[in-house]
């Protein structure tokens, strides 16, 4: 039972965030306003009988008006709240007692709370009408089928536009991954999409043509902007780039981006004896975090855009998106819940092995940092964009240098290598038949008398792109039609030092 001493306790240090003061109960709709906020934010107290300059506790008369009055004030709040009122007697001031009522704060995913229809929060001590953006925000995630942008059907985009061979893929990865069962092998693909809330009335949603169409012009927002940047800072490019097209599009060209412009090393292992070659940064970290950045972005946001720089000193991934409520910069490393942006999108990629639930991302990536030895990412917001910072090491040649001949080098060589740094021995090849002509795949698979053209683009051309031996014809498009590829000017150059007489 509360006692006066507890409300002497409460008041000490003056109104907060958490404390609301009114004098009577002929302050009620002003309170009813604090209330409304507390709801909103991180809870608090509503006293009634203190003086709120002089915190001097006086209480007031408490008769049957009194107690009906503020009932029918509490039924101004919206969604219903129930909560009692607890009476204090006030020693000092017989028959008088104070007021107060404790709320409870805000939790993710509920509907935010109005009085008598408009909503408040809390900036520090002061209440404050809720803007329209944060308030369509939270309803948006209370009830994110009705009100979020990957939930609405496209538009301009039919099944026709799908990849279907991309949707059969994540069905594949997901069987073998034990998340969806084997029957949806030969299940029509629209039955799978509906089963992943990816359609609406029998349409795709906007969260299926991002993840699959092949058809993105109505959305100008299915961008991804890299750079290179020379230096720390963002004054003088090595490279600018823009990538277009669905979420796998984007990752493969934002990957292939950073395999482009960060340094390879390699080491001999004792087990195997085979060359085990690394990325500067983990590459599990960083396409773990550039996943998470297309996953969870406000793709509603359509003037902004996901990027990726590069400099000299760091990697950043830069999201159009918040942070969680409850999930700060300084806090995120520790273990929490899963809050996607994108519930539908996130449900997806879940079950076909693209992505952990229950908030396992962060850990995986600080856990792959740890596993290489090289220092752990940090987050930052500033209000607009999501930041994922990664730190490169000190050590080895010249970025810039490597840079300009637009390959990768290995972080121990100090010189031009005898071999160019390849993932497999068929890029080798590659770079050795290519030449400075534009050629269709077919035209270089005929080079090899290949002519499963799906294995020579996973063999040759996909890795091959990866590490910046080639480039397209039509970067912006990866799947123009006419699309042609030619070896990059670093790869010229390092065939000439390898096979020069």
């Amino acid at each position: 039972m509360m006692t006066i001493d507890d409300i002497r306790a409460l008041i000490a240090a003056d109104e907060s965030r958490t404390l609301e003061l009114k004098k009577t109960t002929g302050e009620l709709k002003d309170g009813m306003h604090a209330a409304c906020a507390f709801l909103n934010t991180e809870g608090g107290w509503l006293i009634f009988g203190i003086a709120p300059k002089s915190l001097k506790i006086i209480g007031q008369q408490v008769t049957d008006d009194t107690k009906r009055e503020i009932a029918q004030a509490l039924a101004g709040l919206e969604p219903a709240y129930d909560i009692q009122p607890i009476y204090v007697d006030v020693p000092e001031y017989p028959g008088n007692k104070v007021i107060a009522f404790h709320f409870g704060g805000w939790e993710w995913g509920q509907k935010p709370y109005t009085f008598r229809g408009r909503p408040y929060y809390k900036i520090e001590s002061t209440t404050k009408i809720m803007s329209r953006d944060m308030y369509d925000e939270r309803i948006r995630v209370h009830e994110p089928h009705s009100y979020s942008w990957e939930s609405f059907s496209a538009k301009g985009v039919s099944f026709s536009d799908l990849d279907r061979d991309r949707i059969l893929g994540c069905i594949r990865l997901g069987v073998d991954g034990g998340r969806i069962p084997e029957s949806a092998l030969t299940a029509p693909i629209e039955d799978t999409l509906a089963k992943w809330k990816l359609t609406v009335n029998g349409v795709p949603t906007n969260g299926a043509a991002m993840l699959f169409s092949n058809n993105i012009y109505p959305y100008d927002n299915f961008q991804l902007r890299l750079a290179r940047f020379r230096g720390n800072d963002k004054l003088e490019f090595i490279d600018n780039q823009r990538a277009e097209g669905n979420f796998f599009d984007l990752l493969d060209a934002g990957m292939a981006f950073l395999f482009k412009h960060l340094n390879l090393s390699g080491k001999i292992t004792n087990r195997s004896l085979m060359r085990e070659e690394r990325l500067e940064v983990p590459v599990q970290a960083l396409r773990e975090a550039l996943i998470n950045a297309l996953c969870h972005r406000q793709w509603e946001k359509a003037n902004l855009t996901i990027s990726i720089a590069v400099y000299d000193d760091r990697v950043e991934i830069a999201n159009p998106g918040i942070l969680p409520p409850k999930i700060t910069p300084e806090n995120i490393k520790e273990s929490h819940e899963s809050f996607p942006y994108n519930r539908n999108m996130a449900h997806a990629l879940y079950r076909s092995t693209f992505l952990e639930n229950w908030g396992s991302g962060i850990h995986r990536i600080i856990e792959a940092c740890q596993e290489q030895g090289v220092e752990e990412p940090t987050w930052r917001w500033d209000g607009a964009f999501v930041y994922v910072t990664f730190k490169r090491p000190t050590k080895g040649t010249s970025d810039t240098a490597k840079d300009n001949l637009g390959g990768n080098d290995a972080l121990s060589t100090p010189q031009v290598p005898p071999k160019y740094p390849q993932s497999t021995p068929q890029v080798q090849l590659l770079i050795e038949k290519i030449g400075d002509s534009y050629m269709t795949m077919k035209e270089i698979a005929e080079l090899f008398g290949v002519k499963d053209l799906k294995y020579f683009r996973e063999s040759y051309i996909t890795p091959a792109l990866e590490i910046g031996v080639i480039e397209r014809l039509y970067p912006n498009h990866p799947k123009h039609p006419k699309q042609k590829y030619r070896l990059t000017v670093g790869a010229k150059e390092w065939k000439e030092f390898n096979f020069k007489s």
